[in-house]
Order: structure tokens, then C-alpha cells, then sequence
């Protein structure tokens, strides 16, 4: 059996729900992994007997369809969808069988609205906890519109095709043969991408609210909550649920819960947001924050909402390291998730910027894929726990240094290299490698405030200990704050604190 016991189980429950049989086309050859897929077939087929598995000549070997009886969808998947794609998997033939998206309305007639012929391709690897999201998204513009199709390319399995294309990357999507992006999106991006108009109608006509969340993540989820509790009109402004959460793999320190994945708890956020009469307002950026009778937040797409408080919760992004090359290379060999794009570089020479605790769990995971990890700290010393410091140092295939500034990561089309500079001699030295991970912490959402709320020199805004800001009604809480630990349980603390701050502040105005 290729799924284990618990796997399988989970897949019996979740196939329960289909509606309508479903016809899967497999092309397979001798390979391995043709032999895996096949495998898995017989596996789906006897759970379900709404399952129903013929062979097929498809454009990729190996590789499946999912399709309505006598009516073909464009879902296909080369490759073995487990690991993090098993969701799409899952999604895919209960959609297909008939299943409703839970999604909204107004997203399924964009989605059924969209004429042309878009062939969707997308490189993927499994162990890539950003990959599902746009992989599903694909899946049901191919499920819902005709005129549309879509393919998961696992890179693992179509190697040659990802050297090809010089793919350094995941997920990358190609649109009719052509690059058409590459990181994490939602479906809301990728229709705006496409040019799908947005109605902005419904936004400019909303009400003041009593409390308005700027941000989706463990912090704006917690304060939206604690604000609808109290009954109060709430609303909460989300370009994506999860923020930073998005981009980590394994949680482990989340008190109650020994071990989730970022995504899954991300998905979980929203789904308890959702449980609250909160006016949830998604993929959508604030561009400028204004006091005049109420708060004005203008949007990037031009509305501006209005509230009589508001709560900042932009989170943070990865921090740049700030060379020549960085931003020249991105995606072609500089990358910032080693999960995501550790699998591409198999065999290969890598280096890793940071010596904190994100930098040397990269390098950990990295050397199991890698020929060889150096890792480049500025500090004479590692500044991770001792406990990862002593199972990097027990790998035999990586080398530190520290004390060591990046001066430039090098290359021609893709990365080749990384300068140094030796702080303590000022003598230079280069590496040559293929790929560099950038871990060196984080830098806060925060240049569109400017100076209308105080900021520390980092960028930080500060609050006191009611999370409130500088400007009176304004409250602000999580890792875009100058709290001194960036923790996601200590973000969801300080998302209820500044919910139940703006609450009191509401009462005494």
C-alpha cells in the first residue's frame, strides 16, 4: 500500500462526501514512479466505489486526470500528490464529484466569467507548504470553467523538465507555455493577475465601524475575535490569513497543540474568524491611515473604510540582506524558504545567510538535500539555541563561519557564488555554490504608516501596555510592534489585549 493506515482512513472519511462518480485517466510507464501511481489508484478505487480508474495517453507520464463522467475537467497530476498536495488531492475529487467550493459567490463568477484558453502548469515539490494553496486555486478555475485547465508538475518526478527551464524555485506557474509567476498567491491574486475586475462597489458604501483590523495574522485574528465578542461592528482587512505563519513548516511551542503545521493553523484562524459576525474584507492592502472624525484607512484599490478605532496588525516580512545580487537572483538560486525550495537543490552547494535559530534549521534541513551547507553568521558567535547548535555541528557536510559579513552573491543568469568579507582581517574570500537561503529575522509591514503613528528606529511601532499607539484610537499589536519577543502566541495576546483596549477606549468616548 503506498497510503499508511492513517492516511487511508482519513481518505475513506473525506471521500464519503463526493456527490457523483468520477472517472480518473492514468497514463503510466515502468518507472517507479509510474508503478506508485498506479498503486495509489487501486488504493482510491477500493475505498471508494464512486471511484472509477481506465487507463489513457496523456500528455505527461506518469500522470492522472480527475474528470466528471463524460466530461473532462483539465485536473491533471504529474506526479504522486501526498505530502503537503494530498489536500489538493482530496479537494480535487470531491469537487469534481460535485462537491460546492467553500468559496464565495462573487470569486466563482469572476472564475466562470474568464474567456480564452488558459492552460495552467504548475512546478511544485511536496514538501512545499506554500505549493497547495495555488495548486487547489488552479484546480477549481479548471473545475469551474471550462476554458481553463491545469496541471501539478511534481519537480521531483519531472526533473529533467525543472533544469530545463532553469526552475530554482516553488511553486512556478507557467500559462500557455509561458512564466507566468513564481511564490506563494492565492486565488484572488491570481484572478487580479489574469485582470479579473474586483468590485469595489460593496466596499464604498460600508458603514463605520467600531473596531477595524488591519492584518490577517495570529495577532488580527485574535483582536477581530475578542472585538466581535463584544458585540461591537467589527471588521478586518486581510490581504491573506496567516501571514508569517504561511511560511512556517513545523510549530511546536503553540501551548495546547504539540505540533501543527503554519498552513493548517493558518486555515484555522480564518476558519474561527469566520465563526463571529465579523466583516472580513480579503486581499485587499492598506496604503494610508489618517485621523479625521473617525480613522480613514485608504486602500491600495482605492476605497477608503472609516472606524472610530483601528488595530494594527501588518505582522513582518523576511529581512533583505541588502547585497548586490540579492534581489538580481531571486528565484534563481536566492531563496527565503528552504521547505519550499530545499528540493531543488538536491546535490547541490548551498550556503546559508543567519546563524539564529531559523538560520541553522534551514541548514539542518538543508544539509539532508544538499552536497554541502555553508553557513555565514555576522556575529562571532551563533546566536541559535545550543540544541541546534550541537546537531549542526554533528552534520558532516557543513561548514560555519562567523564573523563573516555577505558582500555579494554572485552569478550570470542564476546564482554561482557568494563573497565574503572576514570582519576580523577584512580579507575577502568567495564560494562557489548554486544556491543561498536568507535567515536573518524579520522587518515589520510598517512604511505605509510613515509618521502618522510612532515608530522605533527599526520600524517597530510603539505601544504601551493597553497596545495603544501614539494616536489616540489607534492600537496596533503582534510582531509589527516593538515587542521584544516574536512569538505567535504572544501576537494572539497582544491582538485580545489591543481588541479589549479599543473596547474600553470605545466606552470612554
Amino acid at each position: 500500500m503506498i497510503l499508511d493506515v492513517d492516511i487511508r482512513e482519513q481518505l475513506k472519511e473525506y471521500l464519503k462526501l463526493m456527490e457523483e462518480d468520477v472517472l480518473i485517466k492514468v497514463s503510466t510507464g515502468n518507472d517507479t514512479a509510474s508503478n506508485q501511481m498506479e498503486a495509489l489508484m487501486d488504493e482510491l478505487v477500493s475505498i471508494s466505489a464512486k471511484i472509477k480508474v481506465e487507463k489513457a495517453n496523456l500528455p505527461k507520464t506518469p500522470s492522472f486526470s480527475i474528470n466528471r463522467i463524460g466530461n473532462d475537467t483539465g485536473v491533471t497530476f504529474a506526479g504522486i500528490p501526498l505530502g503537503h498536495e494530498f489536500n489538493s488531492l482530496v479537494l480535487a475529487i470531491l469537487q469534481v464529484s460535485g462537491r460546492a467550493p467553500k468559496v464565495d459567490n462573487n470569486i466563482i463568477d469572476q472564475i466562470k466569467a474568464i474567456n480564452g484558453v488558459y492552460n495552467f502548469e504548475t512546478y511544485i515539490s511536496l514538501s512545499c507548504h506554500n505549493c497547495p494553496e495555488i495548486v487547489q486555486a488552479l484546480n477549481l478555475m479548471s473545475i469551474l470553467n471550462p476554458s481553463i485547465s491545469h496541471t501539478m508538475i511534481d519537480g521531483a518526478v519531472f526533473k529533467q523538465e525543472i533544469d530545463d527551464k532553469d526552475i530554482m524555485a516553488v511553486p512556478t506557474i507557467y500559462l500557455n507555455g509561458e512564466f507566468f509567476a513564481s511564490g506563494r498567491m492565492n486565488l484572488e491574486e491570481i484572478l487580479a493577475k489574469l485582470g479579473s475586475a474586483t468590485d469595489n462597489s460593496e466596499l464604498e458604501k460600508k458603514e463605520p465601524f467600531d473596531v477595524l483590523v488591519i492584518g490577517g495574522g495570529p495577532a488580527g485574528s485574535s483582536a477581530a475575535i475578542y472585538a466581535a465578542r463584544k458585540g461591537i461592528r467589527t471588521g478586518i482587512v486581510a490581504e491573506r490569513f496567516g501571514g508569517q505563519v504561511l511560511d512556517t513548516l513545523g510549530i511546536e511551542n503553540f501551548i495546547g497543540v504539540k505540533y501543527i503545521e503554519g498552513p493548517k493553523l493558518a486555515a484555522s484562524l480564518e476558519e474561527h474568524v469566520k465563526n463571529y459576525n465579523v466583516d472580513i474584507i480579503s486581499s485587499q492592502r492598506a496604503k494610508r491611515l489618517e485621523k479625521k472624525e473617525f480613522v480613514e484607512v485608504q486602500l491600495e484599490s482605492g476605497v477608503t473604510l472609516k472606524s472610530k478605532t483601528v488595530i494594527l496588525s501588518t505582522g513582518a516580512r523576511w529581512r533583505n540582506v541588502n547585497v548586490p545580487g540579492e534581489m538580481e537572483f531571486k528565484n534563481k538560486g536566492v531563496a527565503y524558504c528552504p521547505h519550499c525550495d530545499g528540493p531543488l537543490f538536491k546535490d547541490k552547494q548551498v550556503a546559508v545567510i543567519g546563524g539564529g535559530n531559523s538560520g541553522i534549521e534551514a541548514a539542518i534541513d538543508l544539509a539532508g538535500i544538499a552536497e554541502h551547507v555553508t553557513v555565514l553568521e555576522f556575529l562571532p558567535e551563533l546566536k541559535a539555541d545550543v540544541v541546534l547548535q550541537d546537531r549542526l555541528y554533528s552534520l558532516p557536510n557543513v561548514t560555519v563561519l562567523k564573523n563573516v559579513q555577505t558582500k555579494e552573491i554572485t552569478g550570470v543568469d542564476k546564482v554561482n557564488g557568494i563573497t565574503y568579507t572576514d570582519r576580523a582581517t577584512g580579507a575577502d574570500y568567495h564560494i562557489e555554490l548554486q544556491g543561498v537561503f536568507v535567515q536573518i529575522g524579520l522587518v515589520p509591514n510598517t512604511d505605509w504608516l510613515a509618521d502618522v503613528v510612532e515608530r522605533n528606529r527599526f520600524g517597530e511601532i510603539m505601544v504601551d501596555s493597553h497596545n495603544e499607539t501614539s494616536l489616540p484610537g489607534v492600537f496596533a499589536a503582534g510582531d509589527c510592534t516593538n515587542s521584544h519577543y516574536k512569538q505567535i502566541i504572544i501576537s494572539m495576546g497582544s491582538g485580545a489585549t489591543a481588541a479589549l483596549s479599543a473596547f474600553d477606549y470605545l466606552i470612554r468616548n
